[in-house]
């Protein structure tokens, strides 16, 4: 961990580009410490993936190292932004399913999963951009969740290239990893099967997209429309996903720079109209490690 650099907008900018996107609405401070999340998250999940080789020393290594040195960039990172450690230690424990865990089981395996490495960075953040009242939680899980599941849509077939299957093995019961990589050519049944499991992640993504939007209310006002609009922006891809009909796209699908304005523009008109829309809250998951601390 001695070779963490936090570089702020530096790594938001070039792997973040969806949020990075929407940080531009971001006062001065939220969007550096936001950036610093980013850089901090992005390190470790690059490690874990380094070389293909099992990094769960090296993890398990890291949360020791944080919890005993107050000295350490993360401990220092955390505190200043009064974020539980807990809350941390817990997307690292996600890193570390990634370690050993190629296959979801089911729908319940893939939104914890989905909650130890995303649904956990969406209290993380929520902290950064000002959130005090402890109701908010679970709609910045939620947000965490429904950025995840979009992103597990999208990147079925490199996840496959790196021997993991997200998408619950009960969605695609006749789909073995060989068909995700590549290495076998799907029959129409099976292509089928594919896109309609990525499309009904990306439906139930949505789901979780309105539980996020209905913890609006609890941000402050200065940082509330950046993360409707980078929430609108991610789940524009999903939308685009669906787009492209009824077959197993394998390519990555990105927003361009036209989606994305009208996106911005769009949330913009909308976000005036959230006190009328009055999104709800609707228990659609389990109870989540740590949620209430």
């Amino acid at each position: 961990m001695e070779d963490l650099k936090i570089n702020s907008t530096k790594d938001l900018k070039k792997e973040g580009k969806s949020f990075f996107w929407a940080s531009f609405f971001l006062p001065k401070n939220s969007k550096i410490e936001a950036g610093n999340l980013y850089s901090i998250c992005r390190y470790f999940d690059n490690k874990a993936d380094e070389d293909k080789k099992d990094k769960t020393e090296f993890l398990l290594d890291s949360i020791k190292k944080i919890k005993e040195n107050k000295n350490n960039h993360v401990y220092i990172f955390l505190s200043k932004n009064e974020i539980n450690h807990e809350i941390f230690f817990d997307l690292i424990t996600g890193l570390i399913k990634d370690q050993n865990q190629t296959k979801i089981k089911d729908l319940d395996e893939l939104i914890q999963y989905s909650y130890y490495v995303a649904g956990t960075v969406g209290i993380m953040m929520s902290k950064i951009i000002g959130v005090k009242k402890k109701e908010a939680i679970p709609s910045a899980i939620d947000l965490g969740i429904a950025m995840q599941m979009t992103n597990i849509a999208r990147d079925v077939y490199e996840d496959a290239q790196m021997h993991r299957i997200y998408l619950p093995s009960s969605w695609i019961s006749n789909i073995d990893l060989d068909i995700l990589s590549g290495k076998k050519k799907p029959n129409l049944e099976q292509n089928e099967c594919i896109s309609k499991a990525t499309h009904k992640l990306i439906d139930l993504a949505d789901k979780f997209y309105i539980n996020g939007f209905s913890g609006l209310k609890y941000i402050p006002f200065k940082t509330r429309l950046a993360i409707f609009i980078a929430a609108n922006v991610y789940r524009g891809i999903g939308i685009k996903i669906k787009s492209k009909g009824n077959y197993y796209v394998k390519e990555r699908v990105h927003l361009n720079t036209f989606e994305k304005i009208l996106i911005t523009i769009k949330s913009i008109i909308f976000f005036f109209f959230i006190p009328i829309l009055n999104y709800k809250y609707l228990k659609i998951r389990k109870t989540l490690p740590n949620e209430d601390i």
